[in-house]
């Protein structure tokens, strides 16, 4: 249709230019009942270029951007910017949304080209692999191999289905379209054949190795790269190692679903990791420096003199790797003071000793001090 015929989208559907989605889409509905061809079989054209008039000023209305731009500048403002209407698979499912399964709507907006829906090419299934890893692989990452059983083009028959040597032949049922077209008072429906399951093809013969199915089940070898510091719920996508695409379609994607074990003393918090570390009285009093454990070596940790329990030390850029390339995340170790429970004797005697040198007065911490807070970091 030429710019210059072009009526205004909000006059095609007969609504008002505050009108909501669900309107439109109603008065799309009405439009595209009242001018589908079936219901004009004396000017069938006529019909046909006003249901794809009312078809592309739904196409615009409905989507927001689109009808923002056209809000602003007319049919002038979608000429440079795709805001034509699309009649690919998104407006047929925008449709059959709507309708269901009437019309035969794809053949009316593609001549009837392509012999039918279930011949067209169509993407290759995906796959799914469900992987888990320790902990120190997916801290570290790990070049692997992964097995996955799929389906593949039976080499004998070469995807036909049929026996070498005899072929296939165009399905009498459905004339090789692969669908039935059913009159229902006004409408069209189309039904997949069943007699070839909307191939519209069968074989005269069966292949002895994939019984007819034109695929047989293969196990395949993939090499992985697993990046450093993946975690539980990471997906990767091998693009091209699913399923091959029926009527030579594109080959779907492989996708690499990951879980990965937890540490036995690290807890991950993004690409942190937070450990507990116990000291005697004695360390926490005087100061002390440890070895303590680090991802794949240890760590020196310096404990200060009169450390109290529940303080949080941080190493800098040892955690984890952040797998988008974000750096690493850090260290943190946090101190548990440990009291004894069983002392003897000679011990109890010196503890004794000290208490009589140190006094703490017992009385509440007032909300807001250091200790109060220290306390809360503890135990809430």
């Amino acid at each position: 249709m030429a710019k210059s015929q072009q009526r205004d989208y909000y006059e095609v559907l007969g609504v008002a230019r505050t009108a909501t989605v669900e309107e439109i889409k109603a008065a799309y509905r009405k439009c595209a009942l009242k001018w589908h061809p079936d219901r004009h079989p004396e000017d069938k054209a006529e019909a046909e270029v006003k249901f794809r008039e009312s078809t592309e000023a739904y196409s615009i209305l409905s989507d927001a951007e689109k009808r923002q731009v056209y809000d602003t500048y007319g049919h002038a403002g979608l000429s440079g910017a795709g805001g034509g209407v699309d009649f690919s698979g998104t407006i047929f499912q925008d449709f059959h949304d709507i309708f269901g399964d009437f019309f035969g709507f794809e053949d009316l907006f593609s001549g009837g080209r392509g012999g039918g829906r279930g011949r067209r090419a169509r993407r290759g299934s995906d796959l799914r692999y469900d992987m888990t890893l320790n902990f120190e692989e997916a801290a570290t990452g790990v070049n692997t191999k992964i097995k996955i059983p799929r389906q593949e083009f039976c080499a004998a028959c070469n995807g036909t289905g049929a026996k070498a040597g005899t072929g296939v032949v165009a399905c009498q049922t459905c004339a090789g379209r692969g669908q039935l077209a059913y009159q229902q008072g006004f409408f069209t429906v189309t039904r997949t054949c069943p007699a070839c399951q909307g191939a519209g093809q069968i074989v005269k013969e069966r292949c002895i190795e994939c019984r007819g199915q034109g695929r047989v089940e293969k196990e395949r070898t993939i090499e992985l790269r697993i990046p450093p510091g993946v975690d539980t719920g990471t997906r990767m996508r091998v693009q091209g190692e699913g399923e091959p695409g029926p009527n030579g379609g594109p080959t779907g994607d492989l996708y690499v679903v990951l879980e990965v074990k937890e540490h036995p003393f690290f807890e991950r918090r993004g690409a942190d990791l937070f450990c507990t570390i116990p000291v005697s009285i004695t360390q926490a009093t005087l100061g002390v420096e440890l070895q303590v454990p680090g991802l794949g070596s240890e760590e020196k940790l310096k404990i200060p003199e009169g450390t109290q329990s529940g303080a949080v030390f941080r190493i800098r850029g040892k955690g984890l790797a952040d797998p988008h390339g974000g750096g690493k995340g850090d260290l943190y170790y946090h101190v548990r003071v440990l009291t004894p429970t069983k002392l003897t004797r000679d011990q109890r005697k010196l503890i004794e000793q000290l208490g009589t040198t140190l006094k703490v007065e017992n009385k509440p911490a007032e909300r807001g001090s250091a200790l109060f807070d220290k306390v809360k970091d503890i135990f809430g």
